[in-house]
């Protein structure tokens, strides 16, 4: 626990005193319920031989400690260790992402992981809703974007979906952000908006004549600035991504008409100075809605003027030199380098995921440095998913880096975390999901069955 600096040790408290009770006491402090990255998950669970009293700060604190106490459970005998337990997250922006551009994953099965995601208390969902391949979120200000750009109408969230994505998400205790990826990751938005994408044949994306947004179009600006005015009111997070990253030169540098506009503008060779001037204008446009922003750590590195709610978003493998230069300018920063599940390794590679700590950047960081790093993001990149494999690709594997941006910094024995992370597999099976197993051998007490899941 959080509080007492030893591990848990179940059961051993099992073998020394099982508890039957009746009730569970829920006591919450504060009834205001609004979730934001600062809101409170604080909670404290005592359970003794005669009463188990649950006390929170927040309703989200209820249900962090009522995820424990259910994990708590004895599952052979049906009783409960006799324990307190005072926990409170390490860190502040806990998240996953996923990918629905690349394959499409029904509203019913993103339901399925935001659920899971809850039990291993992750509290940011970052969907990477669109990209270069399809277009499926169903804007109402350009409603031809996805019936131009998804793959069909049957592959697309429409204005009800998101909604009940975003209320099923918040009664999970998960904040909902969204990712438009722009200049970059933009050929599926061609589809809806002539003029939107730089011409270039022979030097586009995944085989296309086109490359990334025209920065020189002034017509784009409009479009960014309508539509991302309906997405942050769509989606009441704090935060949206902006992307930024893998911006495609070559693309920008066979187009006559951005050359003519480059050398007009004294930006002759020089496309960091274009992709800064796009980053620059479409950071003003979201400035003026009023809303908080994330970007990939490109943004940062190439001197983007952004401003000092940013946060940055490391993907790269040199990402400590990256939280380095982002904290001691002062930004907040989460990790996602190295937290690739997408990726498959022969292996038990949750081990190297546990053992990542985002505040591991720097031994010599100061406490200023170290309070500005939020936590990270466990990525699933859509390349090799769908609904058929997402759910046991995302768990249990999701929840060792889970662990790691709960749980306090001295809890890294991967020896005591093996038949953790195996029982919480176990537990996940018996609740329905297909979840792989996380170590080379052993066994569940109720083991999956398609059968009885889809009969």
């Amino acid at each position: 626990t959080q509080s007492t600096g030893k591990y848990l040790r179940l059961h051993d408290y099992h073998q020394k005193l099982n508890v039957t009770l009746s009730k569970l006491e829920v006591i919450v402090k504060d009834p205001n319920e609004e979730l934001i990255l600062e809101t409170s998950e604080n909670y404290t669970l005592t359970v003794t031989t005669e009463s188990a009293t649950l006390e929170a700060d927040t309703v989200f604190g209820v249900m962090r400690g009522l995820e424990t106490f259910s994990q708590l459970l004895n599952t052979y005998n049906y009783t409960l260790p006799s324990v307190k337990i005072q926990d409170y997250p390490r860190y502040k922006f806990r998240g996953f992402m996923l990918d629905t551009s690349r394959h499409y994953v029904s509203v019913s099965v993103l339901k399925l992981i935001i659920k899971a995601a809850s039990w291993s208390k992750l509290n940011v969902f970052h969907w990477h809703i669109v990209d270069d391949p399809s277009f499926p979120y169903c804007s109402y200000t350009y409603p031809d974007l996805c019936e131009k750009g998804a793959y069909s109408p049957n592959h697309v969230y429409s204005q009800t979906d998101v909604l009940d994505i975003i209320v099923f998400a918040y009664r999970h205790g998960v904040i909902v952000i969204p990712e438009l990826d722009t200049p970059g990751h933009t050929l599926s938005w061609g589809k809806a908006l002539p003029g939107f994408l730089t011409f270039c044949p022979g030097h586009g994306n995944i085989g296309a004549p086109y490359g990334p947004v025209d920065p020189t179009n002034e017509e784009v600006y409009t479009v960014l600035k309508q539509l991302f005015a309906e997405v942050t009111t769509v989606f009441p997070a704090e935060f949206v991504h902006l992307g930024g990253d893998e911006v495609h030169y070559p693309c920008w540098k066979n187009n006559e008409n951005i050359t003519l506009w480059m050398a007009a503008h004294n930006m002759t060779g020089d496309y960091d100075a274009l992709e800064n001037y796009y980053e620059q204008r479409l950071l003003n446009i979201v400035n003026s809605l009023h809303k908080n922003y994330i970007v990939w750590e490109e943004v940062f590195y190439h001197h983007v003027h952004i401003t000092p709610q940013t946060i940055v978003h490391a993907w790269k493998p040199n990402w400590k030199s990256i939280f380095q230069q982002a904290t001691s300018a002062g930004y907040r920063c989460i990790l996602s380098a190295g937290w690739y599940i997408s990726r498959i390794y022969y292996g038990e590679d949750w081990q190297k995921f546990y053992q990542l700590d985002p505040r591991s950047f720097n031994a010599t960081a100061t406490p200023e440095q170290l309070a500005l790093v939020l936590g990270g993001t466990v990525c699933m990149w859509g390349e090799h998913i769908d609904n058929s494999n997402v759910v046991s690709r995302f768990w249990p594997r999701a929840s060792a880096p889970a662990e790691r941006l709960w749980s306090p910094g001295y809890i890294t024995d991967v020896a005591f975390m093996e038949p953790r992370i195996e029982a919480h597999r176990c537990r996940m099976v018996m609740r329905g999901y297909p979840a792989e197993p996380m170590i080379s051998r052993g066994y569940c007490q109720f083991e999956y069955s398609w059968k009885r899941k889809h009969n």
